[in-house]
């Protein structure tokens, strides 16, 4: 079990660097900072939520300062990959929604990868894709909290338990 545990924290370690590595040449194209790319997955996300981002909310889930983020919003808005709107009664609530021209460009440079996913999760019944599901939703909860740790100070859980050999890097 050990073994298999070390092979699923490698795998998941290099698919991140191979992730970075595609939207960093996807960026690179597009003439984007990476921090644009960010917002723009960000945005994204959101929005397939329902729940669209403003630019104060932006600027928390980034980190960054509000001149910071207004500095990004305006370089995605001139690329036409992001717009803003006003759908509130208070006209003051900007949202950030992902531009239809910066929506092609994604779609068109990703779309072979979807292909390639696709054609992996296909191997997989609907009770492994669910496992798989709920495996990446814990990883993704367990970065996301240590992330949080490191950007406050303060532990979000208790960090008495030590930490499982494979997940400690080198």
């Amino acid at each position: 079990m050990d073994d298999v545990r070390r092979d699923v924290v490698d795998l998941l370690r290099l698919y991140s660097i191979e992730a970075q590595r595609v939207a960093h040449d996807f960026a690179g194209q597009q003439g984007l900072h990476f921090t644009d790319l960010q917002a723009l997955i960000a945005v994204m996300h959101a929005e397939r939520r329902g729940t669209p981002l403003t630019p104060g909310r932006l600027g928390e889930t980034l980190g960054l300062s509000s001149g910071a983020t207004t500095a990004v919003i305006d370089r995605l808005e001139r690329a036409g990959h992001l717009m803003r709107t006003r759908e509130s009664a208070d006209r003051r609530v900007v949202h950030l929604r992902y531009a239809e021209p910066g929506m092609e460009l994604a779609v068109a440079f990703f779309r072979p990868l979807g292909v390639r996913s696709h054609a992996v999760m296909d191997e997989f019944s609907e009770d492994e894709l669910q496992t798989v599901r709920r495996f990446m939703s814990g990883m993704l909860e367990a970065i996301t909290e240590r992330h949080q740790e490191l950007r406050t100070g303060t532990p979000s859980r208790s960090t008495a338990v030590d930490p499982v050999d494979e997940a400690r890097p080198g």
